[in-house]
């Protein structure tokens, strides 16, 4: 009866979507989750006291996919543990297996079918773990592409974070990831999300003018249901920045928010998770 009752509710989940939303409506979420740092050992703010409240949100949202910057293998391990409806995609970046930050995605099982995953390093040489010259560490993005189990239908979805170091080294990552959007998707709707460690510069020559040039529109600005809260909150130690953002090709955005509510701590980061619930084309 246990058995039956668990495969009922999982067929009623893949047929209706989550939170009461169709099947075609898909939330994606991105959220720097704040690496699990020896500064914060004695903090207040420390993973250890965070990490269940990051795994209510990520419950309560019930994205179809999920991408994380900064994560850490042991912060990866448990989040595992919580979510086993979930699988991961995505490596370490120093290494390009374990070691280091993950730009990892996560993707639901009974909504999405993995097609394929790869990372690449935003760098000259972006097969093997690398980085431009003045970038402060290495950065990667994390590329997979999923097939909606209901409707048949594909996209993809790039999760990266951009330098915090060089203004340089953030626009050719963004025109390693334009790049990709442009000439290695084919005509496949993409998402990209991520910490871009910039306010969304409207220059010609900046990171979001690399990705306009790769067909790719700020999210924020497609639907009036929308947020420009910001999503940098520092643990509240300052005013915070708007640096987290969403662009995309060929999707309907419906809605914008920031997740800045309450999880059951006052920040489940130092960064807030942002989403978008979007419709794929017909």
């Amino acid at each position: 009866m246990k058995k039956a009752s668990l495969l009922f509710l999982s067929l009623a989940l893949l047929l209706l979507g989550s939170c009461g939303q169709p099947a075609d409506d898909l939330k994606v979420i991105s959220f720097n989750i704040r690496y699990n740092s020896w500064y914060d050992r004695e903090s207040p703010n420390r993973w250890e006291l965070r990490r269940d409240a990051v795994v209510r949100m990520i419950r309560e949202e019930q994205p179809a996919a999920l991408g994380l910057q900064e994560a850490l293998i042991d912060q990866l391990q448990y989040l595992d543990s919580c979510l086993p409806q979930y699988r991961r995609v995505g490596v370490g970046r120093d290494d390009g297996m374990e070691a280091g930050e993950f730009m990892a995605i996560y993707y639901d099982t009974l909504r999405l079918e993995l097609l394929s995953d790869s990372t690449r390093w935003l760098s000259l040489t972006p097969e093997v773990p690398s980085k431009y010259e003045g970038a402060g560490c290495y950065r990667t993005v994390t590329v997979a592409r999923f097939r909606v189990r209901q409707s048949g239908k594909e996209f993809a979805y790039l999760n990266t974070h951009l330098d915090h170091v060089s203004d340089y080294a953030r626009i050719l990552g963004a025109q390693v990831i334009g790049d990709i959007v442009a000439n290695r998707l084919g005509e496949l709707p993409a998402i990209v999300g991520g910490d871009m460690n910039t306010e969304g510069d409207s220059s010609e020559y900046s990171a979001f003018a690399f990705f306009r040039r790769a067909g790719l529109q700020d999210a924020r600005t497609l639907t009036d249901s929308t947020s420009h809260a910001i999503t940098y909150n520092a643990f509240g130690q300052n005013d915070g920045a708007v640096i987290d953002h969403f662009l995309v090709r060929d999707i309907k955005v419906l809605r914008f928010r920031t997740l800045n509510g309450d999880y059951g701590v006052p920040y489940i980061s130092d960064h807030y998770p942002i989403e978008i619930l979007f419709r794929l084309p017909e």
